[in-house]
């Protein structure tokens, strides 16, 4: 079978562990070239920089941080066609005792950062004649949890920004999607899942009865990237083992 994204040049940050890692891993098994981008260095990944596959560590809230991306991209690949908006963060608090310093960086990060590497991309995307943006969003872009005011807000907000990215860039034949993991079995999501009670809540609610992996949500970030799925545009794509089906 023909790798699914020979000839194709991915964008993909938080890509030093969990669903972002994940990701990079398939999509380079599959053909395609891809800038990992990630705050935190790549040592310990199994990842080798090459032709196929390069490395930028930095702060996607940083001033300058889109046009580094952007141009790192280009020097490297001359090109790219998909941007994988994954990097973020998740700051427990309620309503009443979020702050707002956690306020700040959770919109900073998971919100702000994504539209503003993508404002920087569409001028190449649309270049290209052909584009994929892939937002990672969550269960939560749909209903709000205790103690997650921020990050619950943040995914919405995913949600909004992907379906308006896929109203305007449809005519220029980019789609514009975003995956809703449940509960997943990444770092980000360790210390919750080192609570018994928490882990055994979501494999119950999961009518598969287990928690994800990180390569289940890549999977689904696969498709939404290929040819496959030029015709899907605006959704969400869920990829949590069926627990949002039910109470």
């Amino acid at each position: 079978m023909a790798a699914q994204l020979a000839g194709k040049t991915a964008i993909i940050t938080g890509a030093a562990s969990g669903i972002g890692l994940a990701i990079t891993r398939l999509y380079l098994s599959e053909g395609a070239r891809v800038l990992a981008v990630d705050r935190d260095s790549f040592d310990g990944t199994g990842l080798v920089e090459g032709d196929a596959l390069a490395f930028l560590v930095v702060d996607i809230t940083e001033a300058d941080a889109p046009a580094r991306i952007v141009e790192t991209a280009l020097a490297r690949f001359s090109k790219f066609e998909i941007l994988v908006n994954n990097a973020g963060v998740c700051l427990p608090g309620t309503v009443e005792d979020q702050t707002i310093d956690s306020w700040n960086q959770t919109i900073a990060i998971n919100v702000t950062a994504p539209f503003l590497l993508t404002k920087a991309a569409i001028p190449h995307l649309k270049a290209s004649g052909w584009g994929r943006i892939i937002n990672v969003g969550s269960i939560m872009s749909d209903f709000g949890g205790p103690s997650l005011c921020a990050y619950g807000t943040s995914k919405h907000a995913i949600a909004g920004f992907t379906k308006s990215l896929a109203a305007d860039l449809g005519k220029s034949n980019i789609t514009a999607n975003y995956l809703q993991p449940g509960a997943i079995m990444t770092p980000l999501a360790a210390p919750a899942m080192s609570d018994p009670a928490f882990r055994a809540y979501w494999e119950e609610k999961a009518p598969v009865g287990r928690i994800g992996e990180p390569e289940e949500v890549a999977a689904a970030a696969l498709f939404l990237a290929n040819e496959s799925a030029s015709y899907v545009n605006g959704a969400g794509l869920k990829v949590c083992g069926g627990a949002i089906s039910r109470f």
